[in-house]
């Protein structure tokens, strides 16, 4: 059993040590574990631990529902993290760039914001949720 405390690299180099037995077949490493079963040997490459924000987690989940013979290839050859991030990090973009269009066309300025900073919030907080939605509909789930 694991205890809280503990990170990935810690509990995945127990689970290692009590594995006895690697066998390469397919391209693909597999481990003898304690049960006598062969499990694929699944470790990010080096250097590819990277942070997944909201957006990376809606794509993860809906290539695991919809999409999953290219989710379990992105996977198996260690690159749906890289993925991921660059899904996150090209959604963000595209919010900002979108709430920045939308504000302008909207009248949206520093000035309202002097004037009347609850409509400013109302309105820059719709223009958030539509920029999301479109975002979410344009790179997320296609």
């Amino acid at each position: 059993m694991f205890m809280c405390g503990e990170n990935i690299t810690e509990r995945w180099m127990k689970v290692m040590e009590k594995l006895e037995k690697v066998i390469v077949e397919n391209g693909f490493t597999y481990v003898l574990g304690e049960d006598n079963i062969y499990y694929p040997d699944l470790r990010l490459p080096e250097g590819t631990n990277y942070q997944i924000g909201k957006f990376g987690y809606m794509r993860c989940e809906y290539l695991k529902e919809f999409k999953h013979g290219y989710y379990m290839d992105l996977l198996l050859n260690g690159k749906l993290n890289g993925y991921l991030h660059e899904v996150d990090e090209e959604c963000h973009e595209m919010l900002e760039r979108i709430v920045e269009q939308m504000k302008e066309k909207q009248g949206v300025t520093e000035q309202l914001k002097a004037e009347n900073q609850m409509l400013w919030v109302g309105r820059v907080n719709n223009i958030r949720m539509c920029a999301e939605e479109i975002v979410v509909r344009e790179l997320v789930y296609v």
